[in-house]
């Protein structure tokens, strides 16, 4: 089931972000209290988490690709259309094949598989929503320099 709601973007510290209106996050049930969701702002697709905020509605922050797809900036008015992500890919992002490559040409694998879990997945999930090829081999590179340093 989606929901509509027309919100005005603001910032809290560097994010913007909106308010999601309760009557649509009580038809949703939260997951240790994140409510993943896919939706639109101005008809450009998202998917993202709602942040639960104490005494306080639901929060929805708008990243960069959300704010340029959508057309939109701080202080603007946005129509969202949002849905409860049943099926979240984010939880297990999978490796780009050019990635896989990288790390094995330079040996970089087993440092790789060292990083803590939640730094391995915020990497994957990072480079799963890069949107072109440009933008995917500059960030491997990135990230095999960061590698080798550890590795050293």
């Amino acid at each position: 089931m989606s929901f509509s709601f027309t919100a005005t973007i603001y910032k809290v510290g560097i994010n913007p972000c909106v308010p999601v209106p309760k009557r649509i996050t009580d038809k949703m049930l939260p997951a240790k209290g994140f409510i993943p969701v896919k939706g639109k702002i101005n008809g450009h697709s998202f998917v993202q988490t709602l942040v639960p905020i104490k005494d306080e509605e639901y929060r929805l922050y708008v990243n960069g690709p959300m704010l340029k797809g959508g057309n939109a900036k701080n202080g603007d008015a946005a129509k969202f259309v949002i849905e409860q992500n049943l099926h979240p890919e984010i939880r297990d992002p999978k490796m780009l094949p050019q990635f896989k490559k990288r790390l094995t040409e330079e040996r970089l694998m087993n440092v790789f598989k060292k990083l803590k879990p939640s730094r391995r997945k915020e990497i994957l999930k990072y480079m799963g929503f890069l949107k072109t090829e440009e933008s995917v081999q500059r960030n491997i590179v990135k990230v095999i320099a960061q590698l080798k340093q550890q590795q050293d």
